[in-house]
């Protein structure tokens, strides 16, 4: 062989290590990152969590603090005599938040 050849090959050999190098630190620098962002994704999804379970208890306790307990319907009362307007034989109005509405008049879902 040549010197030529033999520095040709040199460098080839040179060039392959300094691609796997690269390769390697590029792999570290991408596992890296991806564990930061799963490590920031976990906390934040944390912090809705806590966020939604703090907003959940105020709005259960801002409804019992507000809403009186609905009464309940007596089936051995006459539904006519109290529900001015509806037949005998025909279903009390439908509670909705506590409020009774005639759902022929207002049809809206709870």
């Amino acid at each position: 062989m040549t010197l030529d050849q033999d520095q040709q090959r040199a460098e080839k050999n040179l060039k392959k290590e300094e691609r796997a190098r690269d390769g390697r630190k590029a792999m570290t620098e991408y596992e890296t990152q991806a564990r930061a962002t799963r490590e920031k994704t976990e906390r934040l999804k944390a912090l809705r969590l806590a966020k939604d379970a703090q907003a959940q208890a105020a709005a259960r306790q801002a409804d019992q603090a507000t809403s009186r307990t609905p009464q309940k319907y007596n089936s051995s009362l006459n539904s006519a005599a109290l529900h001015p307007g509806y037949a005998a034989n025909s279903a009390p109005p439908r509670t909705c938040a506590g409020v009774r509405i005639r759902l022929s008049t207002l049809v809206t879902s709870c």
